[in-house]
């Protein structure tokens, strides 16, 4: 019981040193590998030796289709260019696990060790995230080693020998439990590697670790399946093409099984070592011949699975890419963006309440709905970085983190008090037949057309952190309250000249004024957050 701890303790860290590489790489190339994906697309090779490159960086095919997946959600790459790379990186997995079972384990004592060192020295710098990265990589020459040393006392047990002795001839059912294998260890690399090491023990036949090592991609393939489960149609087009090509390639194959093993043991090569090159150059082989079709699998794909047609009228974020989030400065920019989003939709809300305040009562529903989309946006975005811890991030990436925060929490409440407002009006003024006065209508639209720009200057400001702009919104602020204090003096000495309709909205009068007062704070509040940043930032400004 306790080997068997041992070997599912070594698969578990294999699975934590590959995502320790992958964070450590996107974080500091992250940016660049996601530029060289979206620049390869107008040529199959470029493509296809563009998901090689990528996941051999990443150590990790899953990582390379996170990326492809996001920009195909996001209409960024189609369908066909997207497989090609997903074709590429197959290979490159299967590159870098020929790679890893060389003899390198002198190499991950240095790794970690090093990587210790500079991750712990300066952690929130390029050269902590390559440190990461370097931990990782040992934590993987080290894994594999623990693999081999666990595996090798479980297929010396009788029960083993006894399970593994079933597995003599059916091809299907072979392939089967190799995918269900690359499952449960969560890496195609893992369920080659015991593979592997069955075959050199004699516990299985190398017709069998063929048959294994198919199934162990074939379930790479089912897994993407499951990550992807919850994308959206187009994300789920990209993991069904990759399956497709993987059971293609396996059925192909599979038909050959019998007459492989003769030929492969011509080779001067020992059967462990044939599993891996097996493995290398069945994925090349197979990708290399499915380049051509991509095309073709991209239709098929497009017609299995439709577009779902869109019952939830509400805005949904557009930017929030999650695969951006091993990349601080890329996931930043996303959500900076979802912001501007929301601000958008605040404008729209401002437009409309002028609207309402003209008498315009059924527009009052329609700043309800676009309160919710804010509601909806917001909620997307505090919960898109809280998946970024503040304390994890650098210096920088840690102060925008909290502006973007600031900035979306001001919206949101500023999206509220419109909301209120309008409600007010409604109620108080529409409902009960109660016009404002000819000169009161004028200073509430003079108010909400100053409140338009400085939203737009605002989200400028927050957008640009520009110094001498954040000063102009920080001076339009002061210009702002002195123009509502004079109105509000106007509005009493008409209330002292009895003015019936002014007396008659005076309540609804001085609390609009009130709330404009407070969105006009709210909108002006990212010019400080601007000017307070370091000297140093603003020299570079």
């Amino acid at each position: 019981m306790l080997t068997l701890l041992n070997l599912l303790s070594a698969v578990a860290l294999l699975v934590w040193g590959t995502h320790i590489v992958r964070t450590g790489i996107m974080r500091v190339y992250g940016a660049d590998l996601r530029r060289v994906l979206s620049r390869s697309v107008s040529k199959k090779p470029m493509a296809f030796m563009a998901g090689i490159g990528v996941t051999a960086l990443v150590q990790s095919s899953n990582a390379t289709t996170l990326l492809v997946t996001s920009f195909v959600a996001q209409e960024l790459v189609a369908l066909t260019p997207a497989l090609v790379i997903i074709l590429g990186a197959d290979v490159g997995t299967a590159l870098m696990a020929r790679i890893l079972t060389f003899d390198l384990s002198w190499l991950s004592p240095l790794f970690i060790f090093f990587g210790v060192v500079f991750f712990l020295g300066r952690k929130q710098s390029r050269a902590g995230q390559l440190g990461r990265a370097s931990i990782g990589l040992g934590l993987i020459l080290l894994a594999l080693q623990l693999i081999v040393t666990a595996a090798t006392p479980i297929t010396h047990a009788a029960g083993v020998k006894v399970l593994f002795s079933s597995l003599t001839g059916d091809v299907m059912l072979d392939a089967l439990i190799g995918a269900v294998f690359a499952i449960i260890s969560y890496s195609s690399l893992a369920a080659v590697l015991i593979t592997a090491t069955l075959t050199a023990t004699g516990v299985i036949s190398f017709k069998v670790a063929l048959c294994l090592v198919i199934g162990a991609n074939l379930g790479s393939g089912l897994l993407a399946m499951l990550n992807n489960s919850a994308s959206n149609a187009a994300g789920k087009r990209v993991a069904l093409g990759s399956l497709l090509f993987k059971f293609i390639g396996s059925l192909i194959v599979l038909p050959f099984i019998n007459s492989l093993p003769n030929l492969l043991h011509k080779l001067p090569v020992n059967d462990e070592d044939l599993v891996i090159f097996f493995h290398v150059f069945y994925n090349l082989i197979r990708c290399l011949i499915m380049v051509p079709f991509a095309g073709t699998m991209a239709q098929v794909c497009e017609r299995l699975i439709r577009d779902e047609p869109e019952t939830d009228q509400r805005l949904k974020p557009r930017y929030l890419d999650p695969s951006a989030l091993d990349t601080p400065a890329l996931a930043l920019a996303n959500a900076a963006r979802e912001t501007l989003r929301i601000g958008d939709v605040l404008e729209q809300m401002l437009t409309t309440f002028g609207k309402v305040v003209h008498g315009e009562q059924r527009q009052d529903r329609e700043i309800r709905k676009l309160d919710d989309d804010v509601d909806v946006l917001y909620t997307a975005i505090k919960l898109y970085l809280a998946q970024m811890p503040k304390e994890d991030l650098p210096e920088d990436d840690s102060r925008r983190w909290a502006e973007i925060i600031e900035m979306a929490v001001n919206l949101e409440m500023a999206g509220d008090i419109v909301e209120r407002m309008s409600s007010d009006v409604a109620d108080k003024s529409l409902t009960a037949r109660r016009a404002f006065s000819v000169e009161g209508m004028a200073e509430l639209e003079a108010l909400l057309d100053q409140l338009v720009g400085h939203l737009r200057l605002s989200l400028s400001v927050f957008l640009s952190r520009d110094i001498t702009s954040a000063k102009r919104l920080r001076r339009a602020k002061h210009r702002f309250r002195i123009t509502n204090r004079r109105y509000s003096y106007k509005h009493v000495e008409r209330l002292h000249q009895q003015n019936v309709q002014s007396i008659e909205t005076s309540s609804l009068h001085l609390g609009l004024l009130g709330d404009m007062k407070r969105l006009n704070s709210l909108f002006c509040a990212v010019a400080y957050n601007v000017l307070e940043q370091p000297d140093d930032e603003r020299d570079e400004e």
